[in-house]
């Protein structure tokens, strides 16, 4: 990604290959080439988009596993994101890309104005292994068919994703102690939790 797309952070570079696409779309490996070095954070933030819609189940669970995938690369110290052939020539419709810009600026615009560059070890190379490991536990938990599996994870990974690329420690930070803390819930609390959750739905039909 160019330094003035960096400047204008995750949603502005995503509006902008948007608005630049051709109308017959755009190939994931020419997509991917837009983005540049930081190629993890945004390819993650827009897949994490979709997984982020509460009580959607199916398509969270599908979008869960390149997201593992990507995740790994980067724990493993990977620069940029490897995609096999068959999934570079894949075409994004502009009509997907510009629906994925629309959702970034709707439900994380506001986020994208307050991110600032600031503590900057937590958006270096060493710690974006330490990322992508965390990534994966995110990850596991979208694949769990369970209430609110996906949303919470998804939400987390989408403003930890939008930090990395911003260079914001601080949202990097938030992001992984909102997933950290629900993990944890998840773990120690189990089916308590889960029950907790299928009461309270319950209570709203």
């Amino acid at each position: 990604m160019s330094d003035n797309a960096e400047q204008r952070g995750l949603i502005s570079a995503l509006e902008s290959i948007a608005n630049d696409a051709p109308d017959e779309g755009l190939s994931l490996g020419k997509f991917v080439d837009a983005l540049g070095e930081r190629a993890f954070g945004i390819i993650l933030f827009a897949m994490a988009l979709p997984v982020s819609i509460p009580f959607l189940y199916g398509v969270p669970q599908i979008m869960s596993l390149p997201m593992m995938a990507l995740a790994a690369q980067m724990a493993m110290g990977r620069d940029e994101p490897w995609l096999p052939s068959q999934f570079k020539s894949r075409t994004l419709s502009k009509a997907s890309l510009v629906g994925m810009a629309r959702g970034g600026r709707k439900w994380f615009g506001w986020l994208e104005a307050l991110a600032r560059p600031r503590l900057h070890v937590l958006s270096g190379p060493a710690m974006e292994r330490v990322i992508g490991v965390i990534f994966l536990a995110f990850c596991a938990s979208i694949m769990l068919p369970l209430p609110l599996t996906n949303s919470v994870p998804g939400i987390a990974l989408a403003i930890a994703a939008l930090g990395l690329l911003t260079r914001d420690g601080l949202l990097i930070l938030g992001g992984l102690f909102m997933g950290s803390v629900w993990i944890t819930l998840l773990l120690f609390l189990g089916s308590t939790l889960v029950d907790v959750i299928k009461t309270f739905l319950t209570s709203l039909t």
